[in-house]
């Protein structure tokens, strides 16, 4: 979609980034399944379809995005219009010269048009900018769609992290090396 725009999150958005649907629907979940034998532990994931689609609700409070913008590296806000209708918020890690995407939203009717892509993008681009190698993506096991998006844009699943969320969700860890 050529009508979206990407550019630097300011202080007047967040009270509309706030009042997005933060929510995502989805009809699978990557389930992780851990075994420990003598001396080892192995962790598998498979992608389970679930009898019926549920809404996971967004594991970060977005209510306190206005306190912690300022905290973030960068954020970046996608507009159709005069509408906002995603961010993404990032945050530098420097020694590993690593740059985490915390949060990555696109409001749900808006959804599948290219705003995610177009936020990923614009903070890999940034990150080359700052000669970061690495971009790392943080999800929900159950955000099918964030995990499906993030796989056909070139990121790889790194890594997991059991009960990592406040509701004790599992957090899967995609990472997309950076030229």
């Amino acid at each position: 979609m050529s009508d979206i725009q990407v550019r630097p999150t300011v202080a007047p958005d967040l009270p509309r980034l706030m009042g997005l649907d933060h929510s995502i629907t989805s009809e699978a979940v990557w389930q992780l399944e851990v075994r420990r034998e003598a001396g080892q532990v192995a962790a598998t994931f498979r992608e389970v379809r679930l009898p019926r689609p549920v809404q996971a609700q967004y594991p970060h409070n977005h209510f306190s995005l206005a306190d912690d913008w300022s905290k973030r590296s960068m954020m970046f806000t996608a507009t159709l219009g005069a509408d906002a209708v995603g961010y993404v918020s990032l945050l530098e890690r420097g020694t590993s010269s690593t740059v985490w995407v915390f949060d990555l939203v696109t409001d749900a009717a808006h959804r599948r048009r290219g705003v995610a892509s177009a936020l990923l993008a614009a903070a890999q681009a940034w990150a080359e900018s700052r000669s970061h190698r690495r971009l790392i993506l943080e999800t929900q096991s159950k955000n099918i769609p964030a995990i499906r998006l993030a796989q056909k844009i070139g990121f790889e699943f790194c890594g997991y992290n059991d009960r990592y969320y406040l509701n004790k969700d599992v957090a899967l860890f995609f990472a997309k090396i950076l030229k």
